[in-house]
């Protein structure tokens, strides 16, 4: 469902991370919003002085002008203090663009902006899990690689002249391919609405989830293949329960655990995002 985003009052805040990896982008995005709206600025320092400033909001539109690492934190800030359902963020994304776009807002600074202004509220779904972070996009348990008892490469101007040339011939040739597999499968439950998709006695090498539309989330686990390729084991339901040995997973931007178990439940229609009319 989408609604016009009426208000011309727009408090928005440059994360400081922008500031610095592309003042120019910044730069362009303060001069579209303050050329269309009543624009607020606000240049936190750090984490707090964000939360201050998107508590502070009174009755203006937040616009975050950062990565998706700062649009994680207001939504994150928002859901905690009971306040994200009936607050429609807008985001211009800098630097790091990947998680905004894959929602459906511009990449430019220019064309963000401009959604920033003449866009729609569109209600989106969020993952929440039990330790109440959120997740915008895409949660992953992806495969830990580790090589037993592999020592660390000794450099070339290490080694004596007249050996340097047999270290670069055996450095060139194909390795043998070992007994052991070498990919470190993770060994997991996963369960979708109480029901296991895989068990720790079969070996995986991913996880991944992603809210989907109507309040599912889409479930993907990918089993350890040795040969030909394993098909993907799929599967969709309300709310996902990892359990195992300790594993640490990817949130959009960021890495969390290690955990030995987390319920992730997906909340429908959960948070606004100020979008492009026609997406």
């Amino acid at each position: 469902m989408a609604t016009s985003a009426t208000s011309d009052q727009l408090l928005v805040i440059i994360d400081p991370a922008a500031r610095q990896a592309d003042g120019e982008s910044v730069r362009i995005a303060k001069d579209v919003l303050s050329a269309g709206a009543r624009a607020k600025l606000c240049l936190p320092d750090g984490p707090e002085e964000f939360a201050r400033a998107l508590a502070r909001r009174g009755a203006r539109r937040p616009v975050v002008v950062g990565d998706g690492r700062a649009l994680t934190r207001a939504v994150t800030l928002l859901h905690r203090r009971g306040e994200l359902a009936g607050c429609a963020l807008s985001v211009v994304p800098v630097g790091d663009t990947a998680l905004a776009e894959s929602l459906g807002v511009p990449g430019g600074a220019v064309a963000a902006a401009r959604a920033v202004l003449d866009g729609v509220e569109r209600r989106l779904d969020l993952l929440v899990d039990d330790g109440d972070g959120v997740v915008l996009g895409a949660l992953r348990i992806p495969p830990v690689p580790v090589r037993a008892g592999a020592a660390s490469p000794v450099p070339l101007s290490a080694v004596r002249p007249w050996y340097r040339s047999l270290v670069r011939t055996l450095a060139a040739r194909p390795a043998r391919m070992s007994a052991v597999p070498a990919p470190h499968a993770a060994r997991l439950r996963v369960e979708v609405d109480g029901r296991p998709v895989v068990d720790t006695d079969q070996p995986v090498e991913a996880v991944s989830v992603t809210p989907g539309p109507a309040g599912v989330a889409s479930v993907e686990v990918r089993p350890l293949s040795v040969g030909a390729e394993a098909t993907p084991l799929l599967a969709s339901g309300h709310t996902v329960t990892v359990t195992g040995a300790e594993f640490r997973y990817r949130t959009d931007a960021a890495v969390s655990g290690p955990v030995r178990r987390r319920t992730w439940r997906v909340v429908e229609g959960a948070w606004s995002l100020i979008l492009p009319a026609g997406h």
